[in-house]
């Protein structure tokens, strides 16, 4: 007999105890990208050893850094057997933002700001078009089109379309106010009339925006958690497809690998682990990047964002040679039937991320003195707006297929190929600047 109501379900009523030995052991033992975790020591002794160069720490820090996201995505979908999919969902959502969320707190705590900037849209863009795109492709390489959730997929579309509106409103302000005639541009591009009160009001421009982005990321979970009308739910909407409610009929009938105690007490172990080896890889940053000539821009959009992909995407590969070898070689009499259902979860953690996230992180700069805006660069901006508009198009009929993968993807390659010779904006980058920081060039 399943419980009946969400706390009950919670405690495991209904199903079998689960030991702590069994469900440590399950938790490392559940990916061979774990094995990276010893790196974790090693990068640490070599921080404060200082015997290694910068890059050999940067290199450390972030192959310690790949493992924890295959950790946090177990336990997410541990935890989604105790707490249904719609919660569950929105935890495995903010477990797979952890890495992000992370670095990004180290590199505000740092300073590093224009950084943080960057890194906030490489982020945003990995997971709307790198991330969906590849599962767009692999998983409709064997069926015609796969669906979506119709609800889910339209609140989807108004939300990230706000979040990334959201940015452009600074962009377009100082573009007013810079093309001003009452405004003089110097020569190279200096803004001189635009010093401490431009900054503070676009601080203050901001925390406003990072509050009402906080309201509506408020409202649209309390929406799709607890729709109006009795027994409204995700599942029991008309158009919610047969793949889904099989979904949550299999959570219930699932049982767990992990007791639920051990994994949040697991997880706040592993977000602890996690924020020192990020400040360490962030301290080595600027060194590496002076070395190797890379400009922040480009660690930030590209090299950053990957530091969290890296796990899922050596888990995915090693998972595809897999079946591809059994397919080929080793055939079988019954093939398992492709998946209906297309995974997009990766644009919830883009909409996440701007609509809780980045508002936190302005809040949080705000708390702690560092002067962080939402006034980004405005290449960054049109990609964001480039990528808002193509994923929103090929979403837009709750279908998609490979062919629409593989356009998502030659997308983030054109970004990668682009971002390589962008440098940056100086006279946005000296808004950023916290006291006693000195401008410099990428």
């Amino acid at each position: 007999m399943r419980p009946k109501t969400t706390w009950h379900r919670f405690l495991g009523r209904g199903r079998k105890p689960v030991g702590v030995m069994k469900s440590i052991k399950n938790i490392y033992g559940c990916s061979w990208i774990n094995v990276l975790l010893l790196l974790t020591p090693v990068a640490w002794w070599a921080h404060f050893d200082g015997r290694l160069d910068h890059s050999a720490v940067f290199s450390l820090c972030f192959l310690a850094i790949i493992p924890h996201e295959c950790l946090f995505d177990y336990c997410g979908e541990q935890m989604a057997l105790y707490l249904g999919k719609d919660f569950g969902d929105l935890v495995t959502i903010t477990l797979n933002n952890a890495i992000e969320v992370t670095l990004a707190i180290m590199l505000l705590l740092k300073c590093e700001l224009k950084l943080l900037q960057s890194t906030i849209t490489g982020v945003v863009l990995l997971h709307l078009l790198l991330v969906p795109g590849a599962a767009f492709m692999i998983g409709g390489a064997q069926i015609w089109e796969q669906d979506l959730h119709p609800v889910h997929n339209q609140l989807n579309h108004t939300l990230l379309t706000v979040g990334v509106l959201a940015l452009l409103l600074p962009a377009s302000f100082y573009a007013a106010i810079s093309g001003s005639t009452a405004t003089p541009v110097s020569t190279n591009g200096d803004l001189p009339n635009l010093g401490n009160s431009t900054q503070h009001d676009f601080l203050n421009m901001s925390r406003g925006l990072a509050v009402l982005l906080l309201l509506i990321y408020i409202c649209s979970r309390i929406f799709y958690h607890n729709p109006p009308g009795a027994g409204n739910n995700a599942m029991t909407h008309s158009l919610t497809p047969a793949e889904l409610r099989a979904y949550e009929e299999k959570l219930q009938r699932e049982e767990p690998e992990v007791n639920q105690w051990v994994c949040i007490c697991f997880l706040i172990v592993n977000i602890s682990v996690l924020a020192v080896t990020s400040q360490w890889l962030v301290d080595s940053i600027e060194p590496v990047r002076h070395v190797s000539g890379i400009t922040s821009e480009f660690f930030g959009l590209v090299l950053l964002p990957f530091a969290a992909f890296s796990a899922d995407g050596a888990v995915a590969a090693g998972y595809f040679s897999q079946k591809a070898l059994r397919k080929f070689w080793f055939k079988t009499k019954n093939p398992e039937p492709p998946n209906t259902l297309a995974k997009a979860e990766a644009i919830d953690l883009s909409i996440q991320f701007v609509l809780l996230w980045m508002p936190f992180l302005t809040l949080l700069g705000w708390w702690t003195g560092k002067p962080f805006n939402l006034l980004f660069d405005f290449f960054e901006v049109a990609l964001l707006l480039g990528a808002c508009f193509l994923v929103n198009y090929v979403t837009a009929d709750n279908k998609t297929n490979w062919a629409e993968g593989f356009i998502l993807l030659s997308f983030y390659a054109m970004m990668i190929v682009c971002t390589w010779y962008y440098t940056g904006e100086s006279d946005v980058s000296s808004l950023v600047l916290c006291p006693g920081e000195l401008a410099t060039s990428t």
